[in-house]
């Protein structure tokens, strides 16, 4: 399901305009990563939490050469999902 098919499932249960369902939806992802990059964590309980993991810097393959690279360390967004949404797709 893309944004736009989510903004029009939205707007049939709420009753909102796909605009305004589609505005809804873009302020809550723009909550998320603005929380993401303060190092919050962001939990709806019954469906998940967003956090921050960290990845540790490793050895990779460079696919066309073979040659050995060194991969940084970086940070990544992980999900976790919570009970309801593990019972909803059982």
């Amino acid at each position: 399901m893309r944004k736009p098919e989510l903004a029009a499932a939205v707007a049939d249960h709420t009753g909102l305009t796909r605009d305004k369902a589609s505005e809804v939806i873009t302020a809550f992802t723009d909550q998320i990563s603005a929380a993401a990059a303060r190092g919050e964590v962001t939990t709806l309980i019954g469906f998940g939490a967003f956090n921050i993991r960290n990845r540790e810097a490793r050895d990779g393959r460079n696919p066309q050469t073979g040659a050995t690279i060194r991969i940084p360390a970086s940070k990544t967004v992980g999900f976790k999902a919570g009970k309801a949404l593990k019972d909803a797709i059982r």
